[in-house]
């Protein structure tokens, strides 16, 4: 950590009129994970251009539409980047994992069981209207999230007893039971409100009007829907602080909507907008010409990463009846012939997706280790056997395109499960009901890879319809838990944090990241025992393998693929630094080469 100070407890804690025994930590950095990378004077991240130039104008493109400027609003589709108008206490850099260094925050102070934890914020920090960032901001910030907005706030802070203004720059916040990674986590994952902005507004609803914000960027025109754009603020008070040294080096960043994917991908080729990451193998195959790649304008280029990848599926909602035995969700996994798929509609482009820690060391491979058994044996009665006995696979084919062998298995999970084949359609024996419920989508490209799953489960008597609604219908739907099956991803897991509660516990069962909507006490365990040992990296290596096994074979998903590249395509006027952050892209530290862009037809300029 950077500039610790063991500090008598007593000293620090007489104003307060506290006792304890326990030992204060004073720094300027914290650590959730391993090691702090950067020492304390450090002056800019490894992987930024400490003289990238601030120049011009960057603009992409996003599919669907937005109604509000409020992210943290229970209704409604925020603006994309939205919540990135606000700074958070502390900054998190992409080049390791679960380390924060200072931001608003200047300097840290807590005890050492994690009861407690100050927060001294920088006299010079500043909101966009030139008001000062105050320790009243942070404690009414803290109350706002956890009155209105998101739910998810509230249910993972729930440990937090007060956050409370002690001085006009420091906040001191205490634990109802001790907890250093909320305790942290509070420090790098609350975006500061303004008060004198939000206090007569209720943060649930969406805001029409940009707020007010603290980040680089404000917003200086929008069309609402169609449209925002951010300028970077040139009086941004933390620009020279060593997180910033390098960043955010566009002038204007603008978002232009489309309805959808193809159009968007015309619209760009075109020269409507500048840069593209890809995600559609297809396009990428053979999508990518004309005039203005054969003029030199656009460049497309892949960019290897070691990064892990997001867990991306056809997620089951097992809230509904038809998905709750684990034998039927798992006779469905049989009917995504993924070699066939990756052949014939994405060019030999991917891996498939096995795990929900994919490329990190927390993957579960082979047989359990002695360390995993000590976890898992205690809970044997209550997880699939297979756990014990079998490394998951995702089933494989020959690449042909007949998957009888596969429907052969299937149909005896089915039949187990109390399903049988009947006059070519598949129903329940008890109550003759047939097979059938829907895969919610809202981007049509995602119905091209359904299809072939729909085919091949038609051929096993079961019908999979594919809805198609609009971006906004799409939330709501989530968030009401109106839909059986999801084309959606898991977060990238680089390490088993307590953001697992999140995705897989029962208490967050409202939360649309629980969208397999999983209630099971061994989970809710497992991911409560992850929260509470994130200081010890070796238990979390074995707790990580076993929460691993335990979902792989539980079939929540049908796991679908990943690339170890990142496909961008661009108007050739970036540069970029030599160093590559290790678990991102990286595109806030690019810039725009002035010479380049002056080569480019004036509307790419």
């Amino acid at each position: 950590m950077g500039n610790i100070k063991p500090v008598a407890l007593g000293v620090v804690l007489a104003t307060l009129s506290q006792i304890s025994m326990a030992d204060v930590i004073e720094t300027t950095s914290l650590v959730g994970f391993g090691e702090a990378k950067y020492p304390q004077g450090f002056t800019h991240f490894d992987y930024v251009n400490p003289d990238a130039p601030k120049y011009g104008k960057v603009t992409y493109g996003q599919v669907g539409t937005y109604d509000n400027f409020n992210r943290y609003a229970s209704r409604g589709v925020p603006a994309m980047d939205s919540g990135e108008l606000y700074d958070s206490l502390m900054y998190s850099p992409t080049d390791e994992i679960d380390s924060y260094y200072p931001l608003i925050t200047e300097k840290v102070r807590y005890s050492d069981d994690y009861t407690w934890l100050e927060l001294d914020i920088n006299p010079k920090a500043r909101f966009q209207d030139g008001k000062p960032i105050t320790a009243a901001d942070v404690e009414f910030t803290f109350n706002k999230f956890m009155t209105e907005g998101v739910p998810q706030y509230r249910v993972y802070y729930k440990e937090i007893k007060s956050v409370k203004a002690i001085a006009p720059l420091t906040v001191r916040i205490e634990m109802s039971e001790p907890n250093r990674e909320k305790l942290f986590g509070f420090a790098q994952g609350t975006r500061v409100l303004p008060e004198h902005f939000w206090k007569d507004k209720n943060f649930a609803e969406p805001l029409s009007e940009p707020p007010i914000g603290s980040g680089p960027y404000k917003i200086s025109d929008y069309k609402m829907g169609q449209s925002v754009t951010y300028q970077l603020d040139d009086n941004y008070w933390a620009k020279d602080l060593p997180v910033n040294v390098g960043r955010n080096n566009f002038k204007q960043v603008q978002y232009d909507y489309y309805r959808d994917d193809t159009v968007m991908l015309e619209a760009f080729k075109a020269g409507e907008f500048d840069l593209r990451q890809e995600s559609q193998a297809k396009f990428w195959a053979t999508s990518y010409t004309g005039v203005n790649f054969d003029n030199g304008f656009i460049k497309k280029e892949e960019i290897e990463h070691n990064a892990p990848a997001s867990t991306q599926g056809f997620v089951f909602n097992t809230q509904r009846s038809v998905f709750q035995d684990v034998r039927v969700r798992e006779a469905l996994n049989y009917a995504m012939d993924f070699e066939w798929m990756n052949k014939n509609m994405f060019y030999s482009q991917y891996s498939r997706t096995r795990s929900y820690f994919q490329n990190t060391d927390y993957e579960a491979k082979g047989l359990p280790s002695e360390e995993e058994l000590a976890i898992l044996n205690p809970i044997k009665q209550a997880i699939p056997p297979r756990v014990f006995t079998e490394e998951y696979q995702p089933p494989v084919t020959d690449g042909s395109g007949r998957i009888r062998t596969q429907m052969r298995t299937a149909f005896a999970l089915l039949k187990n499960a109390g399903w049988e084949l009947k006059d070519k359609v598949m129903v329940n024996v008890a109550t003759g009901e047939p097979m059938t419920f829907e895969l919610l989508i809202y981007n049509p490209t995602t119905e091209r890879i359904a299809i072939p799953v729909q085919k091949n489960l038609k051929l096993m008597g079961i019908d999979m319809k594919i809805r198609t609604v609009d971006n906004t219908q799409y939330i709501k739907r989530l968030r009401d838990r109106d839909f059986d099956m999801v084309s959606s991803s898991f977060f990238a897991n680089p390490f088993p944090s307590s953001n697992l509660m999140i995705v897989w516990n029962s208490n967050y069962i409202d939360s649309t990241y629980n969208t397999a909507g999983v209630m099971d006490p061994v989970i809710d365990d497992l991911t409560l025992q992850i929260s509470k040992n994130q200081e010890q990296p070796k238990k979390l290596l074995s707790l990580g393998r076993a929460l691993d096994r335990i979902l792989q074979w539980n079939f929540y998903i049908i796991p679908q693929w990943h690339s170890s590249l990142y496909r961008v395509a661009m108007w050739d006027k970036f540069e970029r630094p030599s160093v590559m952050p290790k678990y991102d892209l990286g595109l806030d530290t690019w810039w725009i080469s002035q010479q380049k862009a002056e080569k480019l037809p004036e509307k790419r300029r």
